[in-house]
């Protein structure tokens, strides 16, 4: 009985199913621990102008996140783990670290870009996981040695603050999280490829049981930069491992599309924002209310519903791709994707007329440099006055 016990527990699919539960389960328990310990140190998120919530909430869900995707990896020792798996470990300890800071404490956003690319460079140089083939994306092929580390390096910064700027109202970045980590972890049991896809079962496992506070009304709790740059940083590895993978006789001609195609939701919207940003004179970098979960909001909905919207547009889309996968070539699957971000764009332009929504971190923002203005005034003002009676 013990050997078909051992047996059974030797099935890649058994080992997946159990990981996800455990790390649920954890996280599930963990929670409302970090809750209390946050209320009573007052490790809180204040509520600003640009937050969508109104009410201090604790900030460190990420700590249960990566204690539960921890310990569902470690309960197994997983047919092909390789150093890759190592380096990613200890790519995630050290943005867990950093993440845990910035939650607390909060450090120069400096600090936080170089500690990613040092997590990103172990696994990327360490363990040579690059994108290295652009499967004929505007006729490329093979990349430079050099060029596709620095285009690697790029994609997980870009993919992990992607992650982190969605993370501006309840499930949207959890939720776009879940479905990512099912769909690659699925494509990952199914070819063999054991170790990631229990990492996937296990972040998936606790980004199901952080979903549930994160929605509660009573024990909300955000995931904070500790969940999103670890996330964000799983993701981007999944998503490179899956195009790095689909190489030779049995590749995926558009895996690259596929993989950005799961991720659709915080890249489009990133790249809007910033779009947005610099025609209206303004850094990439300022930080605003003018995400598409803000818009959606001020059309009444509810952070369930936008959520839902969302995490919907990423299903149907993945699904869509997947189903023409065998009918276009790359190239085609990289103008359909072109011309959805256009509509994404154009749809987001009739919402924002359809309500006349203000971005009110703008307004803050004027309503801050005209106080200025008028202080500088008065200022010059009293210095003259004070020169008059000097004479």
């Amino acid at each position: 009985m013990i050997t078909a016990l051992r047996q059974f527990l030797n099935e890649s699919f058994v080992q997946v199913i159990i990981s996800l539960i455990a790390a649920c389960w954890l996280t599930v328990e963990a929670i409302p621990v970090i809750i209390n310990i946050s209320r009573l140190r007052n490790l809180m998120a204040e509520p600003e102008a640009r937050s969508a919530h109104s009410n201090r909430t604790p900030t460190l869900g990420g700590i249960a996140i990566f204690a539960g995707t921890m310990i569902g990896y470690f309960l197994w020792l997983p047919e092909g783990e390789t150093h890759l798996h190592h380096l990613a470990i200890a790519g995630i300890v050290i943005l867990f670290f950093t993440g845990v800071k910035d939650d607390i404490l909060v450090i120069a956003p400096m600090k936080k870009m170089l500690a990613q690319i040092f997590a990103s460079s172990l696994v990327i140089i360490g363990a040579d996981l690059r994108i290295n083939d652009l499967f004929g994306i505007l006729g490329i092929h093979q990349i430079p040695y050099l060029i596709s580390i620095l285009l690697t390096v790029f994609v997980f910064i870009a993919l992990t603050n992607a992650i982190n700027l969605i993370d501006g109202i309840d499930g949207l970045a959890g939720g776009i999280g879940l479905i990512a980590c099912m769909i690659f972890g699925s494509w990952f049991l199914l070819n063999s490829q054991n170790a990631l896809a229990i990492l996937a079962a296990s972040l998936s496992g606790s980004l199901l049981g952080f979903i549930r506070f994160n929605f509660s009304r009573t024990s909300k709790i955000f995931m904070g930069d500790t969940g999103s740059l670890i996330l964000g940083f799983v993701l981007t590895l999944f998503a490179v491992k899956f195009i790095h993978l689909n190489t030779g006789a049995n590749a995926i001609l558009d895996a690259p599309i596929l993989a950005i195609v799961v991720l659709i939701v915080p890249i489009f919207d990133t790249l809007r924002v910033f779009i947005v940003r610099i025609m209206n004179g303004r850094s990439p970098f300022f930080p605003d209310k003018n995400h598409t979960h803000h818009i959606l909001i001020a059309q009444g909905l509810s952070h369930f519903q936008a959520t839902c919207v969302l995490c919907g547009l990423t299903l149907i889309l993945t699904c869509f791709f997947l189903l023409i996968r065998n009918s276009v070539s790359t190239n085609e699957g990289l103008f359909i994707l072109v011309a959805l971000f256009g509509l994404y764009n154009y749809v987001s332009y009739l919402l924002i007329k359809r309500v006349s929504y203000k971005d009110p971190s703008l307004e803050a923002e004027t309503l801050k440099k005209q106080m200025k203005r008028e202080a500088k005034a008065r200022l010059k003002n009293i210095k003259r006055i004070k020169k008059v009676f000097d004479n």
